[in-house]
């Protein structure tokens, strides 16, 4: 069940994050709250609550400072970016300050990021976002691949990252196609 929520939340993100940013705030403040819990081993109940109360957080502070959005959506996408690759790279021994560097440090250079560049930095973040959780929650609630979850060190993690690749691009391409007025696709065809 809680595999299900997650992948849900995590195609939502990955497949229609740039078509409205309160969709993607939600989204992302969700992802990162359940990857988060997740890190910690906390219980199923208490990881969707915190998964809940992360999205209520991202929405607020995101509305609260809407002048700032792409800037706090790339923090927020960005962490949930560094949550995954953190789980991927330390498959069995969780260093927790590696991970809280690796965490801070993508969601501080993906918020300048998609403060620079809005809409097409948001595009890669949701997609790749959204990708992470969507292979925790296929992990989660579906036993043989629990690799893409947790993944053991060698070949596992190979290949839960391949699909994690796979599957943001799928969702780069879908949200390209869904939303080119947003992206400002056609005024770029237009031009040449």
């Amino acid at each position: 069940m809680s595999g299900i929520a997650i992948l849900l939340v995590g195609a939502v993100l990955c497949f229609a994050g740039i078509g409205s940013l309160h969709v993607a705030v939600l989204a992302s403040g969700f992802g990162l709250g359940w990857l988060l819990a997740d890190l910690l081993s906390l219980s199923i109940g208490t990881t969707f609550l915190v998964a809940l109360i992360g999205a209520v957080v991202a929405w607020v502070a995101t509305t609260l400072i809407f002048k700032f959005a792409a800037f706090f959506l790339g923090i927020i996408a960005g962490a949930v970016i560094g949550a995954k690759l953190s789980r991927v790279l330390q498959p069995e021994d969780t260093n927790w300050l590696l991970s809280a560097v690796v965490i801070v440090a993508l969601a501080v250079a993906c918020g300048f990021i998609a403060d620079r560049y809005r809409a097409r930095a948001l595009l890669w973040l949701t997609a790749l976002g959204g990708a992470s959780m969507v292979a925790s929650g296929l992990g989660l609630a579906i036993g043989p691949l629990d690799f893409l979850d947790n993944p053991n060190a060698g070949a596992q993690q190979v290949f839960a990252t391949l699909i994690w690749i796979a599957v943001a691009a799928a969702g780069w391409l879908t949200q390209r196609r869904l939303f080119p007025d947003k992206l400002r696709i056609g005024d770029d065809r237009a031009k040449r």
